[in-house]
């Protein structure tokens, strides 16, 4: 099955290398939502897993969209330059990619977080920070 992706970031420039990136390894990507008000437009759609920025055009929304979408199943991967505004984690998020991420970098995360969402046991990449229990 096709893994469905959104993508929450601000910067056009990232965001249209990110869905370059997924859409050659053969996912979907729903959209790109630059700010909360969009991320809100794709709540209740199908979402495999979400890339989400913290800092994004209505400031630090980033957390709020991740937990949301978290709560409502989908697995969530924070990519963003400023990892340590996440503490520990959010509730809901696998873990933190840190800015700029190169195609390797995501390929390997967003591999790493499907197979955890589907149940299989898999060695996390070292260029992805862990939160607790995901």
């Amino acid at each position: 099955m096709l893994a469905r992706l959104l993508i929450v970031e601000d910067e056009m420039l990232v965001a249209m290398e990110l869905q370059s990136i997924l859409e050659d390894l053969g996912y979907e990507v729903l959209g790109i939502a630059p700010d909360l008000a969009s991320a809100r437009r794709h709540f209740d759609e199908e979402i495999d897993l979400a890339l989400v920025d913290l800092n994004l055009r209505d400031g630090l929304t980033g957390p709020q969209i991740g937990a949301t979408l978290g709560a409502k199943g989908v697995t969530v991967l924070f990519v963003t330059a400023n990892p340590r505004l996440l503490g520990q984690g959010i509730s809901g998020a696998i873990g933190v990619i840190t800015k700029p991420a190169d195609e390797e970098m995501v390929r390997s995360a967003v591999e790493y977080a499907l197979a955890v969402r589907t149940g299989r046991s898999v060695q996390p990449p070292a260029t992805l920070r862990l939160f607790g229990a995901g």
